[in-house]
């Protein structure tokens, strides 16, 4: 599974930037298939221990998170 709520924050991450050096019309094809198949499937929807994605709370290891404020 790469994506949807089965994943944790650095894993998102970390796929992000796998797809931006890889991106290519073919790989979007191939996220668009499976993304049709996972939704119609209905897999991933809740993330361990919780009924959707734990809320961001910034880089891990991160010694404090700037504010929504910060980025207006």
């Amino acid at each position: 599974m790469n994506g949807r709520n089965a994943l944790g924050w650095d894993e998102r991450f970390a796929l992000d930037v796998w797809y931006v050096d890889h991106w290519s019309p073919w790989l979007d094809l191939q996220i668009l298939a499976k993304t049709i198949g996972a939704v119609l499937g209905r897999r991933g929807i809740s993330a361990a221990g919780s009924a959707t994605m734990p809320e961001f709370e910034g880089p891990s290891g991160a010694a404090s998170t700037p504010s929504r404020e910060s980025f207006a």
